[in-house]
């Protein structure tokens, strides 16, 4: 990378780190004070409008942009990500936050002029968010073609049946429109020629968001995590994405560079959990000595500083492999990091909560909510375990061809 490319990514940097300081750090508690304040944990926090209009007019807006739309690349967009990553709520300061990048990324890549100009254009503006319907409570999911809920051509209008759960933004109030990934063709032999996706309005009739979900007792507000049910709910034809049954194609081409910007944010969450068991560790005393004199202390903070930076590397190479080749191509190196980084995250920021003793535990610490965060980023995008199975496959095809 040249000179003239460094320089302005430098300056990109700095200015989020300066918005990072001024408006982000010293608006953490005054963050979570309004948010417990509403009348409705899902509804919009005022000082959340606030920062968002501040960052548009500093140009910090759309970061998470794919470069051939005019944006940063991946590898680019990397130190910008882990930066937000360090508060978990302030993504979506910058517009940049999940599911809605990677359903943004869906309109560009395979939205109609119509459906770009009525759904992508506000979730550019950050007047609306979305949701993303995968997940179902009645089948393992971790096997999308197992999905049973119903997309069925009826003339004009589809007609979708089925229950979806752990629907990020579904309870939000801003958010809008749904992408509903189902089956409209169950009996097609290619069982990954089966699933269609399609854009469900929130306020369509049939629409039921059940409840909230926690995850390890945290609900994510005022974003959140729902069950939602679709009673045969009916939407215009032209509401099919890219056409019926290529529901596989657009997941795959949604979900890659999204694993990897959990894995950037992971990488920041991290980050700043170390930094804070470094300063735990020089201002507590036990036995006479500070934390920072004793060994398994100082071996604690060794290991979580490599593993950081371990992680880091492979996020960074996984990115440029991304921007070299596709996400289709670089789908080992997604893997590896979707195995990687969420485990990593969660092992180190469990060090940094033991080294806060009983506080670790705390909300008066990001890191058991950062820890929630690792933990359920082993699940979202797939698991563990189908990364593992998809990446062994690969690497042995590789070389014992």
């Amino acid at each position: 990378m040249n000179a003239a490319v460094l320089a302005p990514m430098q300056q990109l940097q700095d200015q989020l780190q300066a918005f990072m300081d001024e408006n982000i750090y010293p608006n953490e508690e005054i963050y979570q004070a309004q948010l417990n304040s509403l009348p409705d944990r899902f509804s919009t926090v005022p000082l959340m409008e606030e920062l968002k209009a501040k960052a548009r007019a500093q140009g910090l807006w759309n970061l998470w942009m794919p470069k051939n739309h005019g944006g940063l690349s991946n590898e680019d967009y990397c130190s910008l990500a882990e930066m937000m990553g360090r508060v978990l709520w302030c993504p979506e300061v910058f517009n940049c936050n999940a599911p809605d990048t990677g359903n943004m990324e869906v309109f560009i890549k395979y939205g109609t002029d119509a459906q770009r100009a009525q759904w992508l254009e506000p979730l550019l503006d950050g007047e609306i968010r979305s949701s993303y319907c995968m997940t179902e409570p009645d089948v393992a999911s971790s096997d999308a073609t197992n999905v049973r809920t119903s997309i069925t051509r009826d003339n004009d209008e589809y007609v979708i049946d089925g229950r979806k759960w752990f629907v990020t933004n579904a309870p939000y109030e801003r958010t809008k429109i749904f992408i509903v990934m189902g089956k409209s063709d169950p009996d097609n032999s290619n069982r990954h020629l089966q699933q269609s996706q399609i854009l469900v309005p929130k306020d369509a009739p049939g629409v039921e968001v059940v409840r909230p979900l926690t995850t390890l007792g945290y609900d994510d507000a005022p974003l959140g995590h729902a069950e939602v049910h679709f009673n045969k709910v009916r939407v215009p034809a032209e509401n099919i994405l890219l056409g019926e049954g290529r529901g596989f194609e657009i997941a795959q081409g949604r979900l890659g560079p999204g694993r990897i910007h959990h894995c950037m944010r992971l990488i920041g969450s991290a980050q700043r959990a170390l930094e804070f068991a470094c300063r735990r560790a020089v201002s507590r005393e036990t036995f006479g000595r500070k934390l920072a004199d004793h060994q398994s202390v100082l071996e604690d903070i060794a290991k979580s500083f490599s593993e950081i930076e371990q992680a880091r590397l492979l996020t960074l190479k996984t990115a440029r492999r991304i921007d070299e080749l596709g996400a289709k191509d670089a789908r080992d190196f997604i893997a590896a990091s979707k195995i990687s980084v969420p485990l990593m995250a969660q092992t180190v920021i469990d060090r940094c909560m033991q080294i806060h003793g009983a506080g670790g535990l705390t909300a008066d610490y990001p890191m058991a909510e950062a820890f929630n965060y690792a933990r359920w980023c082993r699940q979202a995008d797939g698991p563990d375990q189908v990364h593992m199975m998809a990446l062994g496959k690969q690497i042995v095809k590789r070389f014992a061809s």
